[in-house]
């Protein structure tokens, strides 16, 4: 375990699953205050032509969040799958 303090701090890392040009080109996480968040960042240009990262602080993602989410939509259209 170690003995780092990472409140208040984070990391972005090169989006390997990047598909499309409106994924994210660097995606991570923050900590706030000892709270987690997901951040994303987007590389862009500005309108002088200069590099910019555009990011996006958001709640972590939640798998269990997915399943419960699916397993209410398969049950209210009547599905059985």
């Amino acid at each position: 375990m170690s003995n780092y303090d990472n409140t208040n701090s984070g990391a972005l890392f090169t989006n390997k699953n990047r598909k499309e040009e409106k994924h994210p080109n660097y995606t991570g996480k923050l900590n706030v205050e000892g709270k987690e968040y997901q951040l994303s960042g987007w590389v862009k240009d500005t309108k002088t032509g200069d590099k910019m990262l555009s990011l996006k602080l958001s709640e972590p993602f939640k798998k269990e969040e997915l399943q419960n989410t699916t397993e209410k939509i398969l049950n209210s259209t009547g599905l059985g799958f």
